[in-house]
């Protein structure tokens, strides 16, 4: 089998709602990217087989295959396709996996994989509240299949986060401590300059707008519960964002016939699932799975990028798996830098490449949960 190789990645800086971004047009977004992309690695645009977008709650400026207007919108040669897929928060990361396993199919050889989402301009959860014309909350859930099987409880993300804050033994007190190390880590991050290499700036915005320097664990401590007698608040969840975020699968004819330097090679990908009530726990066996169907241990990955879609869900995981706090999200995760839901998989991956090079690691392992209880893992090496 051959191998699928990392070219390049690169993303816009995340703002955060309301912020930088918000009156940017999602295809608009996405195709910034697209073309800062092009342009780094130097490929011609025309030899790319196909263009694999994340992004959810495709309505309004994000319908329409926003995959392929994005490239259009770039000025990216017609002839090239695009798709948009939605694995929910994972749905980036899973353009990763579809362009990697169609190069090692052998079907192609240069696929770009990305995504984006404008939040502040097509809320969260947008495409869910379509369904409340018919008087459903949460319209899967109105399935007399889906009642059968899993009855008329609540399915939601904040229900799911609370569950796994009680189960895992996950403090408030423990939660904003994981919280305010997000947000120190990634301003570390900012002022030494560690994402420079992977942001293509869009007009004058070129610093990541979510981490907050005034926030201490005084402020957090004060703030109001999402829920009565419950654990989380706003602190310790990801927050509302806007990005883009591209980077280049090449297959080995590919590097040869266009010259071209690979940064690493997709080592493993799989996706998992796990109960869709609970929803944010199957990040836990997806990574048991994946270092097991790899050959590996978790002391053989040197950094992990882990979703913060609420920090109970990074507690449980690494109380579960034995992974070092110290080897996680070390410049941060989506609690201070954001998590525009459809662009967080490939950010993601552009930020652990670059930190794999700066800090000369081999192995990264990637890791998000996703709704409906899914969780994808790629394991990347750097070459």
């Amino acid at each position: 089998m051959g191998q699928a190789y990392i070219i390049d990645a690169v993303r816009t800086p995340v703002g955060r709602r309301g912020g930088s971004l918000a009156r940017v047009h999602s295809a608009d977004l996405g195709g910034h990217a697209l073309r800062a992309l092009m342009r780094r690695t130097g490929i011609d645009p025309g030899a790319v087989d196909d263009v694999i977008f994340g992004c959810t709650d495709t309505l309004g400026s994000q319908a329409g295959d926003i995959a392929r207007t994005s490239w259009l919108v770039a000025g990216l040669p017609e002839h090239v396709p695009g798709v948009t897929v939605d694995r929910q928060c994972g749905s980036s990361q899973q353009a990763v996996h579809f362009a990697a396993q169609g190069v090692l199919s052998g079907t192609a050889d240069l696929v770009v994989a990305g995504g984006v989402q404008n939040m502040s301009a097509i809320p969260i959860s947008a495409a869910m509240t379509v369904g409340a014309q018919f008087g459903f909350s949460t319209p899967f859930a109105q399935s007399p299949g889906w009642r059968e099987r899993y009855g008329d409880q609540e399915v939601s993300q904040f229900r799911a986060a609370e569950m796994i804050a009680e189960k895992w033994g996950a403090s408030r007190e423990q939660m904003e401590q994981f919280a305010f190390a997000s947000h120190q880590r990634a301003l570390t991050a900012i002022d030494e300059g560690r994402f420079a290499r992977e942001i293509e700036p869009v007009g004058d915005f070129a610093v990541d707008e979510g981490p907050r320097r005034e926030t201490s664990l005084v402020k957090m401590a004060g703030l109001r519960t999402l829920t009565e007698g419950g654990r989380l608040t706003a602190a310790v969840a990801s927050q509302i964002s806007d990005a883009a975020s591209a980077l280049l699968v090449a297959s080995e004819a590919a590097v040869r016939t266009h010259g071209l330097t690979p940064r690493a090679r997709v080592h493993h990908l799989s996706a998992y699932a796990d109960d869709p009530v609970w929803m944010l726990t199957a990040p836990i066996p997806a990574t048991r799975r994946a270092l097991e169907r790899a050959g590996m241990s978790i002391d053989d990955i040197d950094l992990f990028e882990v979703n913060e879609a609420f920090a109970s869900v990074v507690l449980a995981w690494l109380r579960e798996t034995g992974a070092d706090h110290d080897r996680t999200n070390v410049n941060g995760g989506a609690i201070a830098l954001g998590h525009p839901i459809g662009a967080t998989g490939t950010r993601l991956m552009a930020t652990l490449l670059h930190e794999l090079e700066r800090t000369g690691g081999r192995y990264g392992l990637q890791v998000m949960c996703e709704g409906g209880g899914q969780a994808n893992v790629t394991i990347i090496e750097r070459l």
